[in-house]
């Protein structure tokens, strides 16, 4: 009889982690809570139109292209992928806004129209980034936060000093134009920490975003978890929707399988793919290795404000992506990070995926969908959702000179008390615990439990931290840790 394994949650992570698992002989189940898998990646259908839930970028195709082969599989087996040209547009005023294109040449002509000279700066900075981008996939990514020895590599000894400047101090070293600067520190924005606090070597992220490009699947984000679900499925894995977890059962501190409205399913290894909090609170307080108080000091990435909007008409004068940075940067990240507080103007981002995708909306209609960063753990009301959906109104139609709330079909909305109903997320965080110094690599809540065997955890919370690409890389770390310390009992 094979070794039987309960994964909870549904999202990449536990996807990979269960593909993974089944290739390798394991009898897979996986129990997700909502109707739909994807976890933070679902989909909303309304009227004719289709909104990602979750994240909308898809960077760092390298990843994907490592994860399929890996089952003798490509992303094309599954899903239509388009790069996108331009890749995003970042608006700073009124038709006032910098166009990032497809390629690194043209790149550079946006920058030098900027600020002439700032091009030669970019090459070398985004030169430097391609060697942090090759050193972390090859060398560290793929490490499972074990040990600390893990991170000393040759290439790395030679970058020590970039674990200990930042993000911020070398972008504003090579760049005076404020507005290069804020395109460049953007990207870290995915990391969920302030530049200020993002160690310099996170310069990889500059090159996945200008070296590699953004793309986007046919018919959204939702694609690359149904082409998961698929290939689990062809794998054996067995996936169980509305089965939100009760318990995790704790035998001889030796987990044993998990309890799903009353009934009891027996399992050699349980790996929680759910919010790593909310998996502890599963365990008796004994067997939990973290406390209320090491969450609380942890720094989460935001939470978020979301708008799914369903326009009468086409919009433009906006990209598939498009952001907005026309307010204080500082100030906002302030207000996420230093003194939690609803921001008073704050930065947004727009996606249009129905610029680029015609299954995104009907025929001469629009798909848009706003994202307004927020500190985890503040009040959340309809009222404030109201608010400030007024508030970015207002500056896109000022900004791109268009009027559109009268165009409006239909509008749902999404918050912290969304995120930690549907996800049991820990103060209803989007994107789980960031990227800083002091909480990277081994450094991060454990893959494996140090009290209770057989018991495993994936995730955004966990190794190798935020991100779809990183979610991906999690579910196969588990599982390498999984087969290594468990043979397949055939």
């Amino acid at each position: 009889m094979k070794n039987n394994i309960s994964i909870i949650g549904s999202g990449f992570s536990s996807l990979a982690a269960s593909c993974y698992l089944a290739k390798a002989g394991f009898d897979v189940t996986v129990f997700e809570k909502n109707k739909d898998i994807g976890g933070r990646a679902r989909q909303l259908k309304k009227e004719g139109f289709t909104f990602d839930i979750g994240p909308t970028w898809y960077w760092m195709p390298d990843v994907f292209e490592r994860f399929f082969s890996d089952f003798d599989k490509s992303p094309s087996d599954y899903y239509a992928l388009e790069k996108l040209n331009p890749a995003y547009s970042v608006y700073f005023g009124k038709n006032d806004c910098i166009t990032i294109g497809d390629t690194l040449e043209k790149i550079c002509i946006a920058f030098e129209n900027e600020e002439p000279g700032s091009s030669k700066a970019l090459k070398r900075f985004i030169n430097s980034a391609k060697k942090n981008y090759d050193i972390a996939i090859k060398d560290l990514v793929y490490n499972p936060g074990v040990s600390p020895l893990e991170l000393i590599t040759p290439t790395t000894l030679l970058r020590l000093n970039q674990f200990y400047s930042t993000i911020k101090k070398d972008v504003r070293k090579a760049f005076a134009n404020d507005r290069l600067v804020k395109i460049l520190e953007f990207p870290v924005l995915f990391l969920g920490a302030k530049p200020s606090d993002t160690p310099s070597f996170y310069n990889f992220m500059n090159y996945a975003d200008f070296g590699l490009g953004t793309f986007h699947p046919l018919k959204g984000m939702y694609e690359v978890i149904l082409a998961l679900q698929s290939m689990a499925q062809e794998l054996g894995v067995n996936i169980k929707t509305e089965h939100p977890i009760e318990k995790i059962i704790i035998e001889n501190r030796t987990a044993k399988g998990v309890i799903s409205k009353g009934q009891v399913f027996h399992s050699d290894i349980v790996i929680s793919g759910a919010d790593y909090h909310h998996s502890e609170q599963l365990l008796d307080k004994k067997y939990r290795q973290y406390t209320e108080g090491y969450w609380n000091k942890k720094v989460f990435a935001p939470s978020s404000l979301l708008f799914y909007v369903g326009f009468d008409k086409k919009l433009i004068n906006v990209n598939h992506h498009t952001l907005f940075f026309d307010t204080d940067f500082d100030s906002h990240a302030e207000a996420i990070y230093d003194h939690p507080k609803w921001p008073d103007n704050p930065l947004f981002y727009a996606s249009f995926p129905s610029k680029t995708d015609p299954h995104s909306a009907p025929n001469g209609k629009e798909a848009g969908i706003f994202l307004i960063p927020l500190a985890p753990g503040l009040e959340d009301t309809v009222e404030l959702r109201s608010q400030y959906f007024d508030k970015i109104m207002k500056r896109f139609e000022d900004l791109t000179s268009q009027k559109i709330v009268n165009h409006i079909i239909f509008k749902e909305s999404f918050c912290i008390n969304d995120f930690i109903n549907d996800y049991n997320s820990f103060k209803g965080n989007a994107y789980g615990m960031a990227n800083t110094l002091m909480q990277t690599a081994f450094l991060r809540p454990k893959l494996k439990s140090k009290k209770v065997d057989n018991l495993f955890f994936t995730g955004q919370l966990t190794v190798p931290g935020p991100g779809v690409p990183p979610s991906l890389i999690s579910g196969k770390l588990v599982a390498d840790l999984v087969i290594k310390h468990h043979k397949v009992i055939l």
